[in-house]
């Protein structure tokens, strides 16, 4: 059960019978796998796949493929198939399995391919996903136990390692339903059953090349491109016009009314104030148009709570507009206030938590898990919540806007919460069953729903799978847990593959140290005008803070719609760093000094 198999520049070694797996990359990379695949059942067995009972090579015309089928797992009567190919023009590798006579419910995880690992035993540096990126140096005691691929555990179905100057990008071609394990710097992929069983061919693809994360991140925006995917801000804009309007734009993010539940888990039952409180449409509306006399330049506000029982109550219902604030009446002057700035007036909307208390609830309409059960929760402020399946989600979205429409309330932005973090919902229920990625689509239909009526679609953080669909996001922080040992270090690989395809805004001021999950000194407002993203502007800011907003803002106003190519750190303390983009501007700031510097180049291919 030995294979060999020589391509131009690659050659694949395969040994069943000891578990090996051997590669010389087309750049020269030597990289091994000891092959340890696995099932892990859903009563907590974890059963290493058995020799396999049969192997075969076959040789195609565009690749080379090993083929092995497995049984005789322990307590189960399931098969697995699995495929190695190698395609035979740029030696990529292809790892492929499926497992067949699964029970619905009976298999945890499935881990297929085993890690990487460099065949002469150095340390691999690995590029993790987990919020906007990372990159954690071998010996790191960093551990991810089950990330969930489209979490902040990966906005991106990818990984990368490299060693000694050799890359390789790793792929998660049948994303939904994947997961991964990170431990002793190996990555192991991880797949979930979808609704059930695992029902169709997992596939992980494998690209090699020389370089660092900087060329992983750009690899994998060519694959992105290829699946048809890479949908640029330029492509929303020429969809919805009012997307160039965010060029340069601070947000404003601010709230109307508060009410929380006795049974959330932020009531407080010994301070009044704090469970109920709200600020007039009207006062909002002084507080926008004295921000326009102090000379702020133009904005993007959002405002929370707007609904009849103010912020996270009675979604998918909120209506009508809040009554102690001012009702509709006072919605419709606080947007015309906003537009007279000449800022765009946006709008927190929830189509995930389904309220208990929402005016015509049934449980027939949330997400029902595999037994017949309904998660519920109920930290928010509106107290005990279902999850509304997405199947159903867009009846809502489009029943809201066309009443708000009606009262002559028409956002230029909508903010989707927890679509694009949340995790990917299933749903059992035979009247609306749907997949992992099924919920993706109609998330994403609700996002498109809202950029057809010219309103421009927002949501919480960064998830690969909902971005064709989003022009704007609140953030997409790093994972202050893992920073905070400091030997992983922050990486813009969010947004070395995706600028120029989504608005991403900072939270941080000039001289503020510490937050979006940087560890002091690391200044976000420094991030900021690095990664040519917006910051936020407080409402009740000043003339001196309007003025740094606006120097951030200035630098995202010119970059937004061009690509990122390129983040280097310029000193082992990684406080000195650069980021260079396709035009051939490049931007240094020194952490330490609280500085930075603009450089004006010549456009890159």
């Amino acid at each position: 059960m030995q294979y060999r198999i020589e391509g131009e520049g690659y050659s694949l070694f395969a040994d069943y019978a000891e578990g090996l797996i051997m590669y010389c990359s087309p750049d020269g990379g030597k990289w091994k796998m000891k092959l340890a695949p696995y099932v892990l059942f859903s009563d907590g067995r974890k059963v290493m796949f058995p020799p396999p009972a049969e192997t075969v090579a076959r040789e195609a015309e565009a690749s080379d493929d090993v083929y092995a089928m497995y049984q005789g797992f322990e307590g189960s009567d399931i098969r697995a198939y699995t495929r190695i190919s190698a395609e035979k023009i740029s030696g990529d590798l292809r790892f492929e399995m499926r497992i067949e006579g699964d029970q619905p419910g009976e298999i945890a995880f499935a881990a297929y391919p085993s890690p990487w690992e460099a065949q002469d035993g150095s340390g691999l540096f690995t590029v993790l996903p987990r919020m906007q990126g990372e990159l954690v140096p071998p010996g790191s005691a960093l551990t991810v136990d089950k990330g969930k691929i489209y979490e902040r555990t990966a906005y991106m179905p990818m990984f990368g390692q490299t060693a000694e100057g050799h890359a390789c990008l790793a792929v998660y071609d049948t994303p939904c339903d994947a997961s991964y394990d990170f431990a002793l710097g190996r990555v192991t992929p991880l797949w979930r059953p979808s609704l059930g069983t695992v029902r169709y061919q997992r596939r992980m693809l494998y690209s090699f090349m020389q370089g660092d994360y900087n060329d992983i991140a750009l690899r994998y925006r060519r694959y992105v491109k290829e699946k048809g995917n890479l949908i640029t801000l330029k492509a929303k804009t020429a969809l919805n016009p009012l997307v160039e309007r965010l060029a340069g734009c601070p947000v404003i993010h601010t709230g109307i009314a508060v009410h929380i539940s006795p049974d959330s888990r932020y009531y407080m039952p010994d301070d009044p104030e704090h469970n109920d409180h709200f600020v007039s449409f009207d006062e909002r509306a002084g507080q926008i148009r004295l921000l326009k006399k102090k000379g702020l330049r133009k904005a993007y506000t959002h405002f929370d709570g707007w609904g009849v029982r103010g912020y996270d109550n009675l979604h998918p219902s909120p209506l009508p507009p809040s009554p102690i604030a001012g009702g509709q009446e006072g919605m419709r002057r606080l947007m015309d206030a906003v537009r007279e700035c000449g800022y765009l007036f946006g709008i927190h909307d929830q189509y995930r938590d389904y309220y208990f208390d929402a005016p015509h609830f049934t449980l027939d309409e949330a997400r029902q898990n595999l037994d017949g059960s309904h998660s519920h929760n109920h930290i928010w402020y509106g107290g005990h919540y279902a999850y509304l399946c997405a199947e159903k989600a867009v009846e809502y979205v489009k029943r809201n806007y066309t009443l708000l429409e009606r009262m002559g309330i028409v956002p230029d932005s909508s903010y989707l919460d927890v679509f694009s973090l949340a995790e990917l919902d299933e749903c059992f229920n035979p009247k609306h069953r749907m997949s992992r990625a099924q919920s993706v689509m109609r998330r994403r239909e609700c996002l498109d729903w809202l950029t057809s009526r010219g309103i421009i679609p927002s949501s919480e953080e960064t998830l690969d799978c909902i971005l064709p669909s989003q022009v704007l996001c609140h953030h997409a922080p790093f994972n202050s847990d893992d920073l905070a040992g400091g030997d992983v270090k922050p990486i813009p690989l969010f947004n070395l593959v995706y600028h120029d395809c989504v608005v991403i805004p900072w939270i941080g001021l000039k001289g503020e140290a510490g937050s979006s999950g940087l560890p002091a000194p690391m200044s976000t407002y420094l991030y900021a005008i690095m990664n040519a993203g917006p910051v936020y502007c407080p409402i009740d800011a000043d003339e001196d803070t309007i003025a740094s907003v606006q120097e951030a803002c200035a630098v995202q106003e010119k970059l937004m719609y061009t690509p990122m190519r390129r983040h280097e750190f310029l000193d082992a303390s990684g406080l000195k760093q650069r980021i260079t983009y396709a035009d051939g501007t490049s931007i240094e700031a020194d952490m330490e000094k609280g500085t930075y510097r603009v450089f004006r180049g010549e456009a890159q291919a």
